[in-house]
């Protein structure tokens, strides 16, 4: 850090805690340099003293969009099957510069993105007692609820009915060879 942090009083002082601060935040999760800006601001740092502390934060390495970003569609997708437009949506929100967001989610191909919409329609269907075979009211509403649930995730409607339909055939499928 700067000669600023050692000084005691003044804005040494304040630069002191809104560094302990910083490192508070960024010891929970790793943070934007927006989402950090915007939090040390509402504790009542200047922004005298958070623009040259998070300049400070970003040479030493503990301030990094790119790597906050990459962080954060790895794992929202993988645990949270977000798909790549919401986690766009979300990385705006915290403050990632466009490019940045293009970079991150680019790390999900078209199959990646299929693949995990599937995998939580069949677990979704796996936790569902099925309609019965002969209710095809029952059934459409139940592949309503699952389009429904892929689009709150952020997948197109297009994948999401063709993810459902195909997985919902291979339900059937699988329910007709053990017999029930």
């Amino acid at each position: 850090m700067s000669q600023n942090h050692t000084e005691n009083g003044g804005a040494g002082h304040e630069r002191n805690r809104a560094y302990d601060a910083s490192l508070r935040l960024l010891a929970a999760r790793a943070r934007s340099r927006a989402e950090l800006a915007e939090r040390l601001h509402r504790k009542g740092h200047a922004d005298t003293v958070v623009a040259p502390l998070l300049d400070d934060l970003e040479r030493a390495g503990l301030l990094d969009d790119a790597d906050f970003a990459e962080q954060w569609v790895y794992f929202r997708h993988r645990d949270g099957a977000r798909s790549r437009r919401a986690l766009g949506v979300e990385l705006r929100r915290k403050g990632v510069d466009d490019a940045v967001i293009e970079q991150a989610v680019a790390q999900i191909s078209d199959d990646d993105e299929r693949g995990r919409a599937a995998a939580l329609v069949r677990r979704t269907l796996s936790r569902r007692r099925a309609p019965v075979a002969d209710d095809a009211d029952a059934a459409r509403r139940e592949q309503r609820r699952l389009v429904g649930m892929l689009a709150r995730k952020g997948y197109g409607s297009e994948l999401a009915y063709g993810v459902v339909m195909d997985e919902w055939r291979a339900a059937a499928e699988e329910r007709a060879a053990d017999g029930g």
